[in-house]
């Protein structure tokens, strides 16, 4: 039996080309649109852009693929995706801390957003705002190479970039400029001082260049200097101390951005609210190392910041717990840490945030990726019938609980689809040595089967099979 393509694993595998040659090849509709709507999360709606293409179309681009391994299969990639139906989609405007942004997708303060034009260039393209990369007084020397990823596509990125390299005042007058350009985008200044004075002087600057509000770098996790970044934002004392300092000194927005190398992000959080923050930005990067003999920096390794799909989960549960401390109250949150898809930020949004900002996946694909998480938020809002962004805000909060508040008296059992099951026993080896022996395999068939007496719902088999063939059963009491 011909099994089917899996669509997302397929569409990974483009390169996601500049001036793809497929397109080129296809002429009547965008073939690599439609396959990078599919690589983040948009298959629903990836039809649209080969709509018109005939089979021959198809066929040609197909065979224009520079893919090094083998041909994007594009055919039976595409033939497998719906043609959506015209719907009218939701507005994506959302309030940040006083600002009307047209939707919450902001770039983070890092690499990809370190000069006017790139910003501009990102502005144009349909992001809403930025936090410009952090301006500091000190003088900034990196190191080379600076960047290691785990995997491809990234799973972890990890980064040893510091602070901007510019001069202070240029960095003031390209954020006076952005903004003079981009009235209807929200310029965001993020700044890190070693003293009082300088934090005071910097956020000075940052009101005096017309910005709409400043980040408070707490966070960076591989400053040179001592007492600056996370050294800050493991210190609840000196959070608040200098978050006060920036309120008492300007009249525009404070976001202190918190430092996931912590234990209790609460303790510094809360700082930050009793001085005065007006929101809060979690998390920057987290501290790593990863033993690469290609990135080593002069015979050396080093401790620095690891970014991407695989901190997502960690910087959520900080989101979490600052979102369902009932102290904090009134504070806004600007959700950081491997988003790549609409999806992805969603899940921010409904753990609390009213704004994301997105740094790792824009340097693996471009700032095109808003295209995506533009599009893919707006349709699963009409599917929802969500007319307004603002009603997702923290609508799952009430779903995170702690584990001694999860239900122990029932259980979900998992069931075999077997027109989806290949027959690889990959199900039986997990569930006989990591899980609890309940999966026989019969190598005459092929076939697995569920010892219900053994079974305890765990669910190691159906997250270890590679083609969803174990589905759910319905959650039942659990026998005494």
């Amino acid at each position: 039996m011909k099994r089917q393509l899996n669509i997302r694993e397929e569409a990974a595998r483009c390169l996601f080309c500049q001036d793809a040659p497929c397109t080129k090849a296809c002429g009547t509709g965008d073939p690599a649109r439609a396959i990078r709507a599919i690589r983040f999360d948009n298959a629903d709606i990836a039809g649209q852009w080969v709509a018109a293409c005939s089979e021959a179309d198809l066929e040609r681009a197909e065979q224009a693929c520079i893919h090094y391994d083998r041909p994007i299969r594009i055919r039976e990639l595409l033939a497998a995706v719906p043609q959506p139906a015209k719907a009218a989609l939701p507005s994506l405007e959302i309030d940040f801390c006083g600002f009307h942004c047209e939707n919450p997708f902001f770039l983070a303060s890092s690499a990809v957003c370190t000069n006017y034009e790139m910003v501009a260039r990102a502005l144009e393209a349909g992001w809403a705002g930025v936090f410009y990369k952090t301006i500091c007084m000190q003088e900034i020397k990196e190191v080379s190479p600076r960047f290691d990823a785990i995997g491809k596509p990234f799973s972890g990125f990890r980064n040893m970039e510091q602070l901007s390299e510019n001069p202070v005042d240029m960095d003031f007058d390209i954020l006076r400029r952005l903004k003079q350009q981009y009235p209807t985008k929200m310029i965001v200044a993020s700044i890190m001082g070693q003293t009082e004075e300088e934090w005071i002087e910097l956020a000075h600057m940052a009101e005096e260049a017309g910005v709409d509000a400043v980040e408070l770098n707490f966070s960076c996790p591989q400053m040179r200097l001592a007492g600056m970044g996370s050294d800050v934002g493991q210190n609840a004392e000196l959070v608040t101390f200098y978050t006060a300092y920036v309120k008492r000194a300007v009249k525009i927005p404070v976001i202190p951005k918190m430092t996931p190398n912590i234990t209790n992000i609460n303790e510094p959080a809360m700082g930050a609210y009793f001085a005065g923050a007006n929101a809060i930005s979690a998390i920057n990067t987290i501290k790593s190392i990863t033993l690469n003999e290609e990135v080593k920096v002069s015979d050396k390794y080093a401790i620095s910041g690891y970014s991407g799909r695989a901190v997502k989960p960690i910087a959520q549960r900080f989101i979490a717990d600052m979102a369902s401390n009932p102290i904090i109250k009134g504070v806004e949150y600007s959700g950081i840490g491997g988003i790549e898809t609409w999806r992805d930020a969603l899940e921010y949004i409904q753990l609390g945030c009213t704004n994301v900002q997105v740094c790792t996946a824009v340097m693996e694909y471009g700032y095109r990726i808003i295209d995506d998480l533009v599009l893919g938020m707006q349709h699963e809002m009409a599917r929802r019938g969500v007319t307004r962004l603002a009603d997702c805000v923290g609508e799952l909060l009430g779903s995170v609980v702690k584990p001694s508040d999860m239900d122990r008296d029932t259980v979900v059992y998992p069931k075999i689809d077997r027109e989806r099951c290949i027959g690889c026993g990959r199900c039986q080896l997990s569930c006989a040595d990591g899980g609890h022996q309940a999966i026989t395999f019969d190598t005459t068939t092929r076939q697995p089967h569920i010892v219900g007496t053994k079974c305890v719902g765990c669910h190691l088999c159906r997250l270890v099979c590679p083609t969803g063939a174990m589905g759910l059963t319905k959650r039942i009491p659990k026998k005494e």
